[in-house]
């Protein structure tokens, strides 16, 4: 490793204290500490949103699965594309006004049980739980990719690449808060989208021509040509289903919840779609290519065909930007998730249970404790890099989109959803997930199907059916739920 890509490394952690820092000057109470004072604007919201919810899967996992296998790949792309789009377009107004309208919720446990009226603080309690046992492993798991690409960048050993990449992310986001994440996912938003649109292009222009890219891979295998080529209808239904993930994901849902008003939300999918979809395109395209650049010499580890690419097209300064790159994507979604688990720890289990009456200084200092606590935990989970922990990342995001997703849905939009109904419903589908997960690799089902679907779907039907049995929904309720139907979403 070049001593200038280590020089850009450490500008680029010392560009993210600096943000860490100038967010603490800017955070005086725990509005501005988990939701940055309802002051999101459209294009750091846009970009910093699409930075935390794609993480490093799309600088490494998409291009290596293209890499591998060809354009049969996509469909998870597409399906990503289309929920995110339905998502910002249905969700992200309405819940910028519904959760001001509900008492001002801060977070999602507190717009669910203030939604719905809930004394026995059941609601905030499930939703709580199930955001802490998610985001512990999600956030674990990133930690270890964060090492894993220290150990190959620097040569150090994993458990000291561990501590380090740790420490960089718990620095900034414990000080910060909210806006120092927004603010650090929009610069690292932008060197994902930079290197995901450079790296194809010169990779390209390597290989002389898009015809010549494609007459090289089609010689390789006609297969990699082919999007249906190794495919089913479960096995593209199952790809398609991720998109039915972002409807239930915490640390997206609360970017629109922190949005300055609802219509910078229509600006802001218009940034973040064309964010989007380049990125995901550049991923592709980065695997597509890979297949024929590295013909004669095959990488032994296709997740690092982004990286290999990286060190092989470019100057040490380029490379060390195109690394970081690859940090960012992992960084900005750790720092998103911490501070979603931080706040269920601090507004909605400690002040909703233990101090209602907490001073915002007492909730800011609960919160960074809370930041530092969740990450030692998860560091410690991630020691062991072939931990059993990376076996519940596969369902994390089936995880939040089926416990969350049908429930925001449906209090969003059916005025007769009720507690009970959301509450059985959440339960379901956490439960379907894990069970149908485990179940699956037991090969007790002899089928694979991406267990976001059943676990959505029963969730589904738990709240419809539920509320509809014998609890009434309220008129203060109903006319809450009316108010927001008024208002200018």
């Amino acid at each position: 490793m070049s001593s200038i890509t280590i020089t850009v490394f450490i500008l680029y952690f010392a560009i993210l204290f600096v943000i860490g820092y100038l967010a603490y000057r800017r955070t005086s109470n725990v509005e501005d500490y988990i939701l940055g004072g309802r002051q999101l604007g459209p294009f750091i919201g846009g970009i910093s949103t699409g930075a935390s919810d794609m993480s490093g899967w799309l600088l490494l996992g998409l291009p290596g699965a293209v890499y591998l296998s060809g354009l049969s790949e996509i469909w998870i792309g597409v399906g990503l594309a289309i929920g995110a789009y339905i998502n910002w377009q249905y969700v992200g107004k309405r819940i910028r006004v519904y959760t001001q309208v509900a008492n001002n919720s801060l977070t999602l446990p507190d717009f669910l049980e203030n939604r719905f009226r809930d004394h026995s603080k059941s609601l905030r309690i499930v939703a709580s739980v199930f955001i802490l046992i998610f985001f512990a492993f999600y956030i674990s798991s990133g930690l270890v990719g964060g090492a894993v690409l220290f150990e190959t960048t620097f040569g150090i050993s994993y458990k000291t690449a561990l501590i380090v990449g740790s420490a960089v992310i718990i620095g900034y986001t414990m000080i910060g808060g909210f806006f120092a994440v927004a603010w650090t996912d929009f610069f690292q938003g932008l060197l994902m989208f930079l290197a995901l649109i450079t790296i194809p292009i010169v990779a390209l222009f390597n290989l002389g021509n898009w015809k010549d890219a494609i007459n090289t891979i089609g010689s390789i295998s006609v297969e990699h040509l082919d999007v249906f080529a190794g495919t089913t209808a479960l096995g593209i239904i199952s790809l398609l289903a991720w998109g039915l993930g972002y409807f239930g994901q915490p640390h997206v849902i609360v970017r629109f919840m922190a949005m300055t008003t609802s219509k910078d939300i229509t600006i802001g999918r218009s940034v973040y779609t064309i964010w989007n979809v380049a990125a995901i395109l550049g991923a592709i395209f980065t695997g597509f290519f890979g297949i024929a650049y590295f013909v004669g010499d095959p990488l032994a580890n296709p997740e690092t065909v982004f990286i290999v690419f990286a060190q092989t097209l470019f100057n040490p300064w380029v490379t060390g930007l195109l690394l970081v790159a690859v940090l960012s994507a992992i960084m900005s979604t750790i720092s998103s998730q911490l501070i979603i688990a931080a706040s269920a720890l601090s507004e909605d289990l400690y002040k909703g249970l233990f101090r209602k009456n907490a001073s915002q200084r007492e909730l800011m200092w609960v919160a960074r404790l809370a930041v530092l606590a969740i990450s030692i935990f998860a560091t410690i989970l991630a020691l062991n890099p072939e931990s059993s922990v990376l076996s519940l990342v596969g369902y994390a995001w089936a995880g939040f989109g089926a416990v969350f997703g049908p429930a925001i849905l449906l209090s969003l939009f059916w005025k007769k959803t009720t507690k009970n109904g959301v509450l059985a419903g959440m339960i379901v589908g956490g439960v379907t997930v894990i069970v149908w997960s485990e179940l699956t690799k037991a090969g007790i089902i002899p089928f694979y199907l991406y267990e976001i679907i059943p676990g959505f779907f029963g969730s589904l039907l738990a709240v419809i059916v539920v509320s509809l049995m014998k609890d009434t929904v309220s008129k203060e309720m109903v006319e809450e739920f009316e108010a927001v139907n008024l208002s200018e979403i």
